[in-house]
């Protein structure tokens, strides 16, 4: 991509660690990652420029779990790679396609993310995307 800049890889990097730390913190790892896709937050962080993209994860899980009311707690778990994966895949899809969070999630939902890793965790981000793209396509065909 051309013009991934520093600022937008680190960006990346600030999702991957909001997922870990929706791990670290006890919550339900398909619920938050619905929940922030299709959140207000997840949407200020798809603007080209908001306060929030330079908050921190911390910052953001808070600001969610108010705007959410109460993320969910326990039940499901996924490894810290896959939340990472899933969270920087997430932010860089936004980059590549210059779609939003709640678009790209009906694309790839956390179960799909979560089953998709093994194979395509070690894929060019890109690459891993473009078959996220095909995999739905085939599945709504």
């Amino acid at each position: 991509m051309d013009n991934f800049t520093l600022e937008k890889r680190q960006l990346c990097d600030i999702q991957g660690r909001l997922f870990e730390l929706a791990l670290q913190s006890g919550l339900d790892c398909p619920s938050f990652i619905e929940s922030f896709m299709n959140s207000k937050t997840a949407a200020s962080l798809d603007d080209v420029y908001d306060r929030l993209q330079w908050a921190g994860e911390e910052y953001i899980l808070e600001e969610l779990n108010d705007e959410i009311k109460g993320l969910k707690k326990a039940g499901t778990t996924y490894s810290v790679e896959v939340m990472y994966w899933a969270g920087y895949t997430y932010r860089y899809w936004h980059y590549y396609t210059n779609e939003y969070s709640h678009e790209i999630y009906k694309t790839a939902d956390a179960k799909t993310m979560n089953e998709c890793w093994l194979g395509f965790h070690t894929l060019d981000v890109e690459m891993a995307i473009d078959d996220l793209k095909d995999i739905y396509k085939q599945i709504a065909e």
